[in-house]
C-alpha cells in the first residue's frame, strides 16, 4: 500500500512521539506529512502505535490511500525531499 500520512498534534511531546513512530515507516516530505509504503498488517502496526502515542480528542492523523498507478505520476516543483531540521549534522 502505498498512502500518504499526515497529522495535527496538538502537544509537543506527544507530537515528538508521533513523528518518531511515523519515521519508522516512512520518508518526512514535509514537517508533518510522511509518504509510506507498507503492507496491510504494517499498516495495522502503524496504525495501532500512532492510536497510542496521540489524544483523539484534540489530536488528528489522516490517511490518504495513494494507488500504484497514481503514485507514478506525482510531479514536483521545487525541493523534492524534506530535509529535517532536527537532524543533528556535523559541521567540518
Amino acid at each position: 500500500m502505498n498512502m500518504i500520512v499526515t497529522y495535527d498534534i496538538a502537544d509537543e511531546r506527544r507530537l515528538a512521539k508521533v513523528a518518531r513512530v511515523m519515521k519508522d515507516y516512512g520518508v518526512r516530505v514535509q514537517k508533518s506529512i510522511f509518504e509510506v509504503t507498507i503492507s496491510r498488517v504494517v499498516f495495522k502496526e502503524m496504525k495501532s502505535r500512532l492510536e497510542q502515542e496521540m489524544d483523539p480528542a484534540v489530536d488528528g492523523v489522516k490517511y490518504f490511500p495513494v494507488c500504484e498507478k497514481c503514485s507514478g505520476t506525482v510531479e514536483i516543483i521545487g525541493q523534492g525531499l524534506f530535509i529535517d531540521p532536527d537532524k543533528e549534522y556535523d559541521v567540518l
